[in-house]
């Protein structure tokens, strides 16, 4: 894959910013223009993003992570098949950091390890690819943006929305004025959840390395309803529906309404249509308001709906609705149909590089960032989905404390709510601890 071939991109995006959609190869001096990475947390999207960086070129996969030894196994043997080369295994993402030949780091892992691998990593001179959440509290975020800083590293998200041609498309038009001023977005996601019911505690099965699964986690028996998916139900390891594909929908809805953190934020919702042992709610509404009066509404559905998700922006001249693969339709008047000079078609993806879009081109505009060693380069830059990942985790600490925030931009902190002011970070098990001063 040429790495100039990104350039075809901008001929859909025409009239965006070029640097967030092409890279150079100047700056690096890797052996032979390779980059070394691990992959910690081998499940299906670790195993993914480890077989798209394998087939791309000069990046060779040199280790992959994770507790679960069993899972190790299999991703090691599929990469063997594929590469003809067996990568490194280990339980322990700190082994992996001491590793002065690995250059990055793509962390897929649980959400409540993202933040403290990734900075561990900024602070071993390891380059980061980190997947949504960024992180599991807001403390560990501003944290994980002040050590890409600090240490010169370059840090992406793993909010792949960035990479796709259609919503640069729309967001364009949207910052153009094609509906007028923008004062709200709204995202809807619908995708059934059901109970995972009631299990109880147990000794970890063998090949599970249980301290290190918790890591910076409070210390607590292990049972089967989190390992490996059913974690994003408790607070302790995952931040419910919002902080998984919320955290998508609302970069998406913040980024075409042009705003950063609010001033006020409220949520609702419950766990409703079963009784089991999950946390969080399957049903959620939150809403943003910003101090110029325009609006942001995120909203949950967990269990069965007939509505159509994706994300609806309101302007004084109109409204777009994007769905969820991308397509937008412009409405300039409820009773007329779209208008079709400003709406997608399949004429926009005609020519589009497969390599400069989707996961594959999110990956390929990390290592372009990482070998030119310039995170301007990057799509989704790590202040930047610290700032969308904020906006779920305060949605969350809303809900919990059944209270409107009132936010202090600045600090990104809130006022007056010493309950949630203490939800903005956790006490962290040691040694997974993630430092007060970077």
């Amino acid at each position: 894959m040429s790495w100039q071939s990104r350039r075809s991109f901008l001929n859909i995006t025409a009239g965006l910013a070029a640097s967030p959609l092409i890279g150079t190869s100047r700056g690096w001096s890797g052996a032979n223009d390779r980059i070394r990475v691990a992959v910690m947390g081998m499940g299906g999207r670790g195993g993914h993003l480890m077989t798209l960086s394998a087939k791309t070129r000069n990046i060779e996969v040199a280790a992959i992570c994770d507790p679960d030894e069993s899972r190790m196994r299999q991703w090691a043997a599929s990469l063997e098949a594929l590469t003809n080369r067996r990568p490194r295994t280990e339980a322990d993402i700190r082994k992996v950091l001491d590793d002065d030949t690995v250059d990055a780091l793509i962390i897929a892992s649980c959400n409540h390890w993202h933040a403290p691998a990734a900075i561990f990593a900024c602070q071993a001179g390891k380059h980061v690819y980190v997947e949504k959440p960024v992180s599991h509290n807001v403390f560990e975020g501003r944290q994980l943006v002040a050590a890409a800083k600090k240490y010169g590293r370059v840090v992406q998200a793993g909010t792949q929305n960035r990479s796709s041609a259609r919503i640069w498309k729309a967001t364009k038009l949207l910052h153009e004025g094609v509906v007028g001023d923008v004062y709200m977005a709204r995202w809807l996601i619908t995708g059934h959840r059901e109970s995972i019911g009631f299990q109880h505690s147990e000794p970890p099965p063998a090949g599970l390395h249980w301290d290190l699964w918790l890591g910076p986690a409070p210390e607590q028996p292990f049972h089967p309803n989190l390992v490996h998916y059913n974690w994003h139900w408790f607070w302790d390891f995952g931040n419910g529906e919002m902080g998984n594909n919320g955290t998508h929908y609302m970069d998406v809805a913040r980024w075409g309404l042009g705003r950063g953190l609010p001033a006020k934020i409220h949520s609702i919702g419950g766990r409703f249509g079963y009784d089991d042992q999950g946390e969080t709610p399957n049903t959620q509404t939150a809403t943003f308001e910003y101090p110029d009066g325009s609006i942001l509404v995120g909203e949950i559905r967990g269990v069965f709906t007939g509505e159509q998700p994706g994300w609806y922006f309101y302007g004084s001249r109109g409204s777009m609705q994007i769905l969820p693969g991308g397509q937008f339709h412009v409405y300039w008047d409820a009773n007329k149909s779209p208008d079709p000079v400003r709406s997608w078609s399949e004429e926009m993806d005609r020519g589009v590089d497969p390599d400069t879009v989707g996961d594959a081109g999110h990956l390929n505009n990390f290592y372009a960032a990482v070998r030119a060693s310039d995170s301007s380069l990057l799509r989704a830059h790590i202040s930047e989905a610290h700032v969308s990942n904020s906006m779920c985790l305060l949605a969350n600490i809303s809900y919990r404390t059944g209270r409107k925030l009132h936010l202090d931009v600045e600090a990104e902190t809130v006022v007056g709510d010493p309950e949630a002011e203490g939800l903005l970070r956790r006490a962290y098990r040691k040694p997974f601890v993630v430092p007060e001063k970077i």
